[in-house]
């Protein structure tokens, strides 16, 4: 690696082959991680020094969530900046500054050393011009943050003509887990095949993405036997598995990541029986989703499905069987369907599902029952059709009912007492509720930020049948 300071100098690196892949790669928005132990952080700090050495004038913005992260994982330590820079540091061709923190090198490029804890901290860097962006762990920031971060990467004419348009560049490491498993699952991992790069449209920043994934085995340089052992330490079997193999098909870190299993809470559709309760909830939603599940609950009879085996059920036993989600296709953002069309999408719905006349009105959001001085929105669905029920929002509502879905959930696996069970065609359900985290300011609540839309109408209808009735509900 050549200096341009003036005179020839060299930093001695070794990256492995899925390192080398990141560091070569001609994609400028680059996810590179998977297990832990792959090399994310010092692939990071090398690719910073490179583009530094290389672009006189380059400002480079590496991002933890926070500070302490940057000086424990980046500075210190045999691999930190500080041992990688030493002969630069001796020789005075570039310095550590602390305030703010930053590497300063001679020809004026700049590496800047940053952390974002809380989404409010993102305005910090309104006016910054960002050439690369690194941000290491990135599942541990939002969704927002990415965005709005990425909206800052630009490149003044000379140094893009300079740079022969490989910037700017964005390279993020992740391993699956933490508040943002869910949005860089859907951003990186389920956009195309690992190692594919594609050009994203203009609405995604347009940009050439890719990942590359690594695994524990892809680092020779670790001890892969005792490393293993470390994490196979974890409370979480799904974060163990994550973190062994690198597998972006788990939850791991949410409000339910310890009881939630696919394998036991996904069930292939099946003929309702006519004996059993059916009905609806509903979370309005105009700019954010709405969100309309439908719901069956046995009354123990079972259930033969279509391979010809038997589904034994007990007495109460809820069914997701379908769902409306009323978003833009991007996540967090609602359709703008007015009433009368989500009450046209409901009936719809049920015939669809072959429900017409079966379906019961179950809970809503109290929302929209206000008026407000002209036609309310539960009003205006009743005059096209549907009719809703309000919900239970009495004090300490909220709690109880996210006590209870766990407690449901935890039932599909003994399968002595009433759980609920979601039908494999409900993929906003299975999309959303899992990887829901818990609020950093309440740990019995969910984030309120999040996605959380299917959630609260599921909490909807697990209260409704309490309070429906005194026996016969769900026992806990």
């Amino acid at each position: 690696m050549k200096s341009l300071f003036g005179e020839p100098m060299s930093i001695e690196i070794s990256l492995h082959k899925k390192q080398a892949q990141a560091f070569l790669s001609d994609a400028t928005e680059i996810l590179y991680g998977g297990a832990a132990g792959g090399g994310k952080s010092y692939l990071l700090r090398v690719k910073a020094i490179s583009c530094a050495m290389q672009y006189p004038g380059v400002q480079i913005y590496l991002f933890r969530r926070l500070f302490s992260e940057l000086v424990k994982n980046h500075l210190d330590g045999p691999g930190g900046f500080r041992a990688l820079l030493e002969p630069y540091l001796r020789r005075k061709f570039c310095r550590i500054a602390t305030a703010p923190p930053a590497i300063r090198f001679s020809n004026g490029s700049t590496i800047h050393l940053c952390h974002c804890r809380f989404d409010s901290d993102v305005t910090r860097f309104q006016g910054a011009e960002i050439h690369v962006l690194m941000l290491d762990e990135l599942t541990h920031f939002s969704e927002t943050v990415y965005r709005f971060l990425r909206g800052r990467c630009r490149l003044p004419e000379g140094l893009r003509l300079m740079t022969k348009e490989r910037l700017p560049l964005i390279l993020c490491g992740a391993n699956p887990g933490g508040p943002g498993h869910n949005w860089v699952k859907r951003t990186f991992i389920d956009f195309a095949e690992p190692y594919k790069i594609r050009r994203m449209e203009t609405s995604e920043g347009g940009m050439l993405r890719q990942y590359i994934p690594a695994k524990l085995e892809d680092n020779p340089s670790l001890n892969k036997v005792d490393y293993e052992a470390r994490l196979s330490g974890l409370k979480s079997p799904f974060l163990v598995r994550a973190m062994l193999d690198g597998s972006w098909d788990i939850v791991a870190g949410g409000m339910w990541d310890d009881v939630w299993d696919p394998e036991v809470h996904v069930v292939q559709p099946f003929e309702i029986p006519h004996s059993w309760r059916i009905d609806r909830s509903f979370d309005w939603g105009a700019s954010k989703p709405y969100s309309v599940g439908f719901w069956a609950e046995s009354d123990g009879s079972d259930v033969i499905l279509s391979d010809g085996s038997t589904l034994h059920t007990v007495r109460g036993d809820l069914f997701r069987i379908g769902e409306i989600y009323g978003w833009n296709g991007r996540p967090n953002e609602g359709s703008g369907d007015s009433p009368r069309t989500v009450a046209s999408l409901i009936l719809e719905k049920e015939r669809s599902l072959g429900l017409r006349g079966r379906v019961k009105p179950g809970p809503a959001d109290n929302s929209i029952f206000d008026s407000a001085g002209c036609a309310s929105i539960a009003s205006e669905m009743e005059r096209a059709g549907v009719r809703w029920m309000r919900s239970d929002k009495t004090p300490g509502s909220r709690r109880r009912g996210w006590v209870l879905l766990r407690q449901l959930l935890c039932n599909a696996r003994t399968k002595e007492a009433p759980s609920l069970r979601v039908f494999s065609c409900c993929t906003h359900f299975i999309r959303t509720i899992p990887v829901l985290q818990r609020s950093e300011r309440d740990a019995d609540d969910i984030d309120t930020t999040a996605e959380d839309h299917t959630a609260d109408e599921t909490r909807y209808r697990i209260l409704a049948n309490t309070k429906r009735t005194t026996s016969g509900g769900i026992p806990l």
